[in-house]
């Protein structure tokens, strides 16, 4: 994928077997859709060497998941790139992270969080029995400066921006356009694939994007602009406060 994976099991017990399990997960999901191997499904795809009839039932899957999101978000959700390639990772990191989740919730784990690259499911308490905090980067920050600190339990977190990894979204409408508008958008979801899909889009809305989040039910974002100022929904706030147990 391109990125660090983190997984963190505060449960009592548990063993390097279900470490395993998870990564090996990973290790899958990036053979078959990452665009940097030549092997994986996606760039075979890419390449015309596999049809649309010889798909596997998860690229199938991916797929049909990437066509609603398109739907749901009025077109600025395309894993269309502007050279006519497929690039599915605006979907499928959110998507593995929330299955790699939820192979560990199977095996009867309760307390434990979930991240690559910056988006994280969580679920539970953390080692001192308190809920997961998490802290939101200053996208202009070179010594990793948190502006904001947020508190999750059972749900999911995701940041879009180009700080880290360059102008690598874009806006379907305006293909041609450089996004500079907005430096970083993060959302909080029901959980990190809600999160993640609907982050990849807002961003390309621009400074729309956060309007675009404020009317979903269940989600909650914080935008920061190209001038540094932030603007969050009407309900983030509440994610601000550390609850008392």
């Amino acid at each position: 994928m391109g990125m660090p994976i983190t997984i963190e099991v505060v449960d009592p017990g548990v063993t390097q077997d279900l470490f395993n399990i998870v990564f090996d997960y990973f290790r899958e999901v990036d053979a078959q859709f990452s665009t940097y191997k030549e092997t994986s499904e996606i760039s075979r795809i890419n390449r015309g060497e596999i049809q649309e009839s010889e798909y596997s039932e998860k690229m199938k899957e991916v797929l049909r998941l990437c066509e609603q999101t398109k739907k749901e978000t009025n077109g600025y959700f395309d894993i269309h790139t502007p050279s006519g390639k497929l690039e599915t990772s605006g979907l499928v990191k959110g998507w593995a992270i929330q299955n790699a989740a939820n192979l560990i919730k199977e095996h009867g784990w309760k307390n434990y969080y979930v991240e690559a690259g910056g988006d994280i499911q969580f679920s539970g308490k953390n080692s001192q029995g308190e809920v997961w905090n998490v802290g939101i980067q200053n996208p202009f920050s070179q010594d990793k400066e948190i502006v904001k600190i947020v508190y999750l339990d059972n749900c999911g977190i995701a940041t879009s921006g180009t700080y880290i990894r360059g102008q690598h979204i874009y806006n379907p409408h305006e293909k041609n356009t450089v996004l500079t508008e907005v430096a970083s958008l993060t959302v909080i979801g029901p959980n990190v694939y809600e999160a993640d899909r609907f982050a990849t889009a807002a961003f390309a809305m621009g400074r729309k994007g956060i309007h675009f989040i404020e009317q979903l039910d269940g989600f909650e974002g914080y935008s920061i602009d190209e001038n540094g100022i932030a603007t969050m929904t009407n309900g983030f706030e509440k994610y601000t406060q550390k609850p008392i147990l």
